[in-house]
């Protein structure tokens, strides 16, 4: 029987580029499901009557679970194995989503958004330990881009519906509806995964599902000091970024006039930028390494672009820049007159929303031990949640109080200076990580794969 197994061949190429792509289309329609609120902002102001601290607490309950659920579910992950725990955590964001769709009470929709996020998180958390299984050394960070891409065309495709779907957008409830169609067939595509990773068990020479060494509680925190500076950047540069992409549309209606529509498109550029840079940082920080030093670079970009916005300054027409700009995709329905003021914030942070991510995700990998990863990612993701749903709440509430107050009516600066501290707070802690990996205590970080 060894015998047997020793002569199995190492998973083809193309098998294991098979699996990325359904893995990636099942996470498509996951942050599909994630980013449809955002649109619907101000229908639901509108409609519903719904705060901006109502519609912050719909993003934060999503991360509420997950500040215990997703470390449970790394723990099940390594436990009973990545195929069946991600089927689990699949079916649960379709039901999330149906209940999402089928009420306009806050409370009712809350619990929805709650169910997705029970299994949204650890659904990611689960395709990140199968990319890591399936794909080692200088492919790493390149799969981990190119999964990123293909999941965030989701983001894409809702931050951007009100353009490609504008007859959708006369009701609140219809483009949720659409969202339950983005979560059937995440579960039709990782189901497909499912029957490819069990025949690839059968053929290939693979570690088997749900064997990993057995978990025990205490050593969560084992883990070295490089884990958690790259978990605690994880928190301050994720809560900068997805509770701003929740009032984007809405602050970009209020603050600076635009439509929804050029709402969309202008929070889809980070999106846009990250489909096509991810991959392509991730290519770079394999072959150089210097991961922290990259992280650095990503966390200084987002500093400056919030209070940019904020305030309103022109940083284009002292580069002979004015107007707008033309945007037609005629493959998405997008015909819009884009402010160039706007695209160089916006660009920026979609520098910083590729670059930090293509380097951050696998450095975990290099960091902890393979047969702790889903714990790790379980762990690291759990204490983003909490940033994740303390900043959406924190948002909400500090839009309100500007509103609310004579010295800034639009209701959004308050919170746009959160978001740039968090932006500081992200570039000392990937100093501290760089620090570290220079030291004895490195990992290898800093080195390019051969």
């Amino acid at each position: 029987m060894e015998e047997t197994l020793l002569l199995k061949p190492e998973p083809t190429k193309f098998f294991r580029w098979t699996v990325l792509v359904f893995v990636s289309l099942a996470m498509f329609g996951n942050y599909y499901i994630y980013d449809c609120i955002s649109p619907l902002a101000d229908l639901l102001s509108k409609q519903l009557h719904f705060t901006d601290s109502n519609i912050g607490l719909l993003q934060a309950i999503y991360s509420f679970p997950n500040i215990i659920m997703v470390l449970v579910g790394g723990l099940i992950i390594d436990k009973i194995g990545t195929r069946i725990s991600v089927v689990l955590f699949t079916l649960l964001i379709f039901i999330g989503a149906v209940v999402t769709a089928m009420s306009g009470s806050l409370y009712f929709m809350a619990a929805g958004r709650l169910i997705f996020g029970l299994g949204a998180e650890s659904m990611i958390v689960a395709i990140t330990t199968i990319i890591a299984r399936w794909f080692k050394g200088k492919e790493l960070s390149f799969a981990f881009g190119l999964n990123l891409t293909v999941a965030r065309l989701g983001s894409f495709l809702a931050l951007n519906s009100p353009s490609w779907g504008k007859s959708f957008y006369t009701e609140w409830q219809t483009p949720l509806w659409i969202s339950v169609f983005a979560g059937v067939s995440a579960v039709v595509f990782i189901l497909i995964y499912f029957v490819l990773d069990l025949a690839a068990t059968k053929k290939f020479k693979m570690p088997k599902d749900g064997e990993q060494d057995k978990i025990v509680l205490k050593e969560l925190f084992n883990f070295g000091k490089s884990f958690w500076f790259i978990t605690a950047l994880c928190v301050t540069f994720y809560s900068a970024m997805f509770p701003f992409q929740t009032f984007a549309i809405k602050f970009f209606q209020d603050a600076h006039g635009t439509t929804r529509e050029v709402g969309g498109n202008l929070s889809s550029m980070l999106t846009l930028a990250a489909m096509f840079f991810t991959p392509l940082f991730g290519l770079l920080a394999d072959k150089i390494g210097k991961r922290s030093l990259l992280m650095m670079f990503g966390s200084l970009l987002i500093i400056p672009v919030y209070l940019i916005m904020a305030y309103k300054i022109d940083l284009a027409s002292p580069l002979g820049l004015h107007g707008f700009l033309s945007l037609n995709f005629d493959f998405f329905d997008i015909h819009s007159q884009i402010p160039i003021y706007l695209l160089i914030p916006m660009s920026l942070m979609g520098i910083a929303f590729s670059l930090v991510p293509a380097v951050l995700w696998p450095s975990v990998s290099l960091v902890v031990d393979s047969s702790k990863l889903g714990t790790a990612y379980g762990l690291m993701t759990m204490i983003q949640n909490i940033g994740l749903f303390g900043f959406n709440l924190l948002i909400g509430y500090a839009n309100d109080i500007s509103k609310a107050s004579a010295v800034n009516p639009s209701g959004y600066n308050l919170g746009m200076w959160i978001f740039s501290l968090l932006g500081f707070f992200g570039l000392f802690f990937a100093f501290l990580l760089r620090r570290n990996e220079l030291g004895p205590n490195k990992h290898g970080l800093e080195q390019g794969m051969k």
